[in-house]
């Protein structure tokens, strides 16, 4: 793959130092970069050895070589978001050496900030530790989790009554759910499992072995791919027929990664992220991982509605529907009394 380089040789000057060791003046080991933006590449070359020629490489691949020990300065263009390992190659009197840094590469902008107006307030089962929610052909579908108590739910929106429930067994916490089609896909938590269900009689019809994350969080379907977190920066790409890893991005906005990133929804082509704890969602670009917005939900509850600092912790934001049809977006949290109709208002 073609990686875009600009290079700007800053001083032709012969260094005049007299040290007898290498390494990289800059960039210093974890410098975070803009996307796009240039950043100064300059190596200490020292003078115990002649140098014929220095390669330069970003992760494994070769941007430039020099025959001179100028500096130079080496663009983002081209590079996803996050670590990315810098190599000097460095070749002399029969000799090679190779010095190391690194560089994170972060979104080019703070993201959008947005508030919400609530439109409706629907009735939630308080018992549902809420994991994953979608919204299909006018009901609600829900995984509840926490052990001995997950479950499979499909729930009329305007009652909150459950109209069919499939009880995973106690050694299973259920987490993110997506429908695909005929079929409803339900991760679960640290058990490497996950499970598939006829979506209009919620039988059970296999399992699959989950091994993509560290463990099994949020769940969504783009209608190609299936998106996957497990509590990190990174949102997984599934194949929707055998849930193997296909691909994945790296979740970045201008200041650096955003980890705990939980339930999903695909929204008008944008991936909509709960981060777990807060009372925050993210919407993230799908092609570069770049935050392009964030959501500040709080207030949807009354502060003083959990009463013991336990369930405060715990009973947070999650759940994300979002309603293709009428373009209506829904908004949950664990063990809430409600789920809300939103609409998002920008800042």
């Amino acid at each position: 793959m073609f990686i875009g380089v600009a290079l700007a040789f800053i001083s032709a000057c012969k260094d005049t130092t007299t040290t007898t060791y290498r390494n990289f003046v800059s960039p210093m080991i974890g410098l975070n970069v803009p996307s796009g933006n240039e950043f100064d590449v300059k190596v200490q070359f020292g003078t115990e050895q002649k140098v014929d020629s220095v390669v330069y490489l970003i992760d494994t691949i070769k941007v430039v070589s020099k025959t001179d020990t100028s500096a130079i300065k080496l663009r983002t263009a081209g590079l996803k978001l996050g670590n990315h390992l810098l190599t000097a190659k460095i070749f002399g009197e029969g000799k090679s050496e190779d010095l190391t840094s690194n560089i994170n590469i972060l979104a080019a902008q703070a993201p959008a900030e947005y508030t919400y107006k609530v439109i409706k307030t629907l009735p939630h089962d308080t018992a549902s530790y809420v994991e994953g929610l979608e919204y299909h052909d006018g009901f609600f579908y829900e995984s509840a989790g926490d052990y001995g108590h997950s479950s499979l739910r499909k729930v009329d929106p305007a009652t909150g009554k459950i109209l069919q429930k499939a009880d995973l067994d106690k050694q299973y916490f259920g987490e993110g759910i997506t429908v695909i089609g005929s079929k409803i896909i339900q991760l679960t938590y640290r058990e490497k499992v996950g499970f598939v269900y006829d979506k209009a009689t919620f039988k059970k019809l296999s399992e699959f072995s989950y091994t993509t994350g560290r463990e099994g969080w949020g769940l969504a379907f783009d209608g190609q791919k299936v998106l996957n977190t497990d509590g990190s920066n990174t949102i997984f790409f599934l194949n929707k027929d055998t849930y193997q890893k296909t691909g994945s991005i790296d979740v970045f906005d201008n200041k650096g990664a955003i980890q705990n990133l939980n339930e999903l929804e695909v929204i008008d082509g944008k991936i909509y992220a709960n981060v777990y704890t807060t009372n925050n969602i993210l919407i993230i670009n799908p092609e570069t991982g770049a935050v392009e917005g964030k959501v500040d939900l709080s207030g949807l509850l009354p502060a003083d509605y959990f009463k013991t600092e336990d369930a405060k912790a715990n009973n947070v934001l999650n759940g994300i529907a979002y309603d293709k049809a009428t373009k209506r977006l829904f908004v949950a949290g664990k063990k809430w009394p409600h789920i809300f109709q939103i609409e998002l208002v920008k800042k």
